[in-house]
């Protein structure tokens, strides 16, 4: 843990100097789903391998950029892909974004995922709201030594996606006339996808799409005190009675095809969050 707190100062101290913007937002893209940091204005763009103490992005789909910039009206710092275990990084290691967002003034982290559909009533390309989560990965980000200056021993995830800003992104939608679903995301640590026998276990448990990411960066986000939303695009169907599971690369095509929709949900929920900021901060 020393080693990653040390980690954890030195892409502060380095971004700090490195870039003039103080980010309100983080949003953390997730497969396929980079494009929309090319929307930010007066962007200034930092990859992953010239920070020190940062991951580097393996990932098909993931550029391994951070974008500071204004997005909606708002400023912010974009993830242009994530880190993974299945790369071979402890949740630790890929949640020190997280915890750098904190340092450097961020209150608010937005998450997306391209995850698979284990619902019914959801389809390739669908969007979903994400209102709570499973974490089935056998592990957390918070394991070991806790220092109570930085966040409580035992945070409580009750509510974790916070309430008020689902409110918003529903509301935003509606008036959007975007469709979108709200479900439980269910979190796996891959790199394989789930038998049709592990699939039919998490919807029984309640799952509503599956993936391979996002609840340890959310863990990590509560138990620094940032607040949180989470949108996920269904990018396949998971179900395993639907007779295909999608490949790597149909997964990140649907996820890029519905790019334009997710774009415009996301950027106008930024615009829509000024109200909420200061009781957020």
């Amino acid at each position: 843990m020393e080693d990653i707190n040390e980690r954890i100062q030195q892409a502060t101290k380095y971004l700090k100097e490195k870039v003039a913007q103080k980010p309100d937002f983080a949003l953390i893209l997730g497969s396929g789903l980079g494009e929309l940091a090319e929307k930010a204005e007066n962007a200034q763009v930092v990859s992953y391998r010239d920070i020190p103490g940062f991951p580097v992005s393996t990932a098909p789909g993931h550029k391994g950029n951070l974008v500071f910039g204004t997005l909606g009206g708002k400023s912010v710092v974009l993830m242009q892909g994530r880190f993974h275990t299945y790369e071979g990084y402890s949740q630790a290691e890929c949640t020190i974004p997280v915890a750098v967002f904190k340092e450097i003034g961020v209150h608010t982290l937005l998450v997306t995922a391209a995850t698979g559909g284990l619902n019914y009533n959801h389809k390739a390309g669908d969007l979903m709201l994400i209102r709570d989560h499973i974490n089935f990965t056998g592990t957390n980000p918070l394991i070991g030594p806790n220092d109570p200056s930085v966040g409580p021993r035992f945070p409580v995830m009750f509510d974790c996606y916070d309430p008020d800003y689902n409110n918003l992104i529903k509301e935003v939608a509606l008036k959007e006339q975007i469709p979108l679903h709200e479900g439980v995301y269910c979190a796996i640590n891959g790199p394989v996808f789930f038998t049709k026998a592990e699939l039919r276990m998490l919807m029984k448990l309640g799952a509503d799409s599956i993936g391979m990411s996002t609840v340890p960066e959310v863990i990590m986000a509560r138990h620094r005190g940032l607040k949180v939303a989470g949108i996920a695009v269904v990018s396949d169907i998971a179900i395993p009675d639907s007779g295909h599971h999608a490949t790597e690369e149909e997964v990140i095509a649907t996820a890029q095809k519905t790019g334009p929709l997710f774009q415009r949900l996301l950027v106008k929920s930024l615009e829509a969050m000024g109200n909420l900021v200061g009781s957020h901060a």
